[in-house]
């Protein structure tokens, strides 16, 4: 009976109901929001930190630029300890899924390389964006799903996964059918889709796609908005704003996607110019203010 319940300061209250009352969301800084300020990836994350994020989405190169400048895993993994972070998902641009077999064995090379980085400063995803396959011809969707599977095997020794990324101005991986499709037919325990307010709005797919995803495919999503202009022929990266400052009907969006089985990190990213006029500091508590207040109550 014990274990049913646990205690409150009313009384005794029945454990589901308690994780029925856990949020949603948890919320995490994509370091692309700072990147135009320059900060390196020690500054990155002591403004997270700051600013009261407690998880945060690093870039691969930033990563590695502090590696050749003199650091080392070790002393990165004390510093996001000691920051309470835990890095979430890392973004990458290792070209995994080109026809040239050539570029992709140098593909695989470099994200096992990457992966073993990730591994050590206890991040457990990596991007996996349709990199060098964004103009040009239209791929096999079913050869691609056999070089998702390829990464994904080499996460399992790795303990990293790749998280197919959808990108809205690309020629391949532009829609959700298209993710969900190559998620399916890979044929891989961990196959997951990372999705995007602003990639759904670009690529057509909308929000109202995110219904026909399956809950357990989705562990992390890019969070913005998007203005009403320009028009989403025209709309680019550096469109994104705050989420609750543009039109994305991001309300109805949040409750399609939350899962009652786990929370979902929500991990705000733009390339806004503007805010990286703007104090660093500044922009990460912002980012993070107007994402819970979108999430209030969903």
């Amino acid at each position: 009976m014990s274990s049913m319940l646990a205690v409150s300061g009313t009384g005794l209250l029945p454990a589901e109901t308690l994780k029925a009352k856990q949020d949603p969301f948890i919320y995490s800084l994509n370091m692309s929001t700072l990147r135009g300020h320059k900060l390196g990836f020690r500054k990155e994350l002591e403004v997270a930190s700051k600013a009261g994020y407690r998880s945060v989405e690093i870039w691969v190169n930033t990563l590695q630029d502090y590696l050749k400048n003199g650091g080392n895993l070790k002393e990165a993994k004390s510093m996001i300890d000691d920051l309470g972070l835990k890095v979430e998902d890392a973004i990458g641009f290792a070209p995994w899924i080109v026809d040239d077999s050539a570029t992709r064995t140098k593909a695989s090379e470099q994200l096992k390389l990457e992966m073993d980085q990730l591994a050590a400063i206890g991040c457990p995803r990596i991007a996996a964006p349709p990199m060098g396959a964004t103009t040009g011809d239209s791929l096999d969707l079913k050869r691609v799903a056999e070089r998702y599977r390829a990464i994904l095997e080499l996460g399992d020794t790795t303990k990293v996964t790749p998280h197919l990324e959808m990108w809205g101005f690309s020629k391949n991986l532009s829609r959700v059918g298209e993710i969900l499709y190559v998620a399916v037919e890979a044929d891989h325990p961990s196959a997951k889709v990372l999705m995007d307010v602003y990639h759904l709005h670009k690529g057509g797919s909308g929000m109202d796609s995110v219904k026909d995803v399956g809950k357990p495919l989705v562990e992390i999503f890019h969070i913005n908005d998007y203005p009403k202009t320009p028009p989403r022929e025209t709309i680019t990266d550096a469109d994104r704003v705050y989420a609750g400052d543009g039109v994305a009907p991001l309300k109805e969006l949040l409750k399609n996607l939350k899962n009652p089985e786990k929370p979902v990190i929500l991990s705000f990213e733009v390339f806004n110019q503007g805010y990286y006029a703007q104090d660093a500091l500044l922009v990460a508590k912002t980012g993070l203010e107007k994402m819970k207040k979108v999430a209030q109550g969903v």
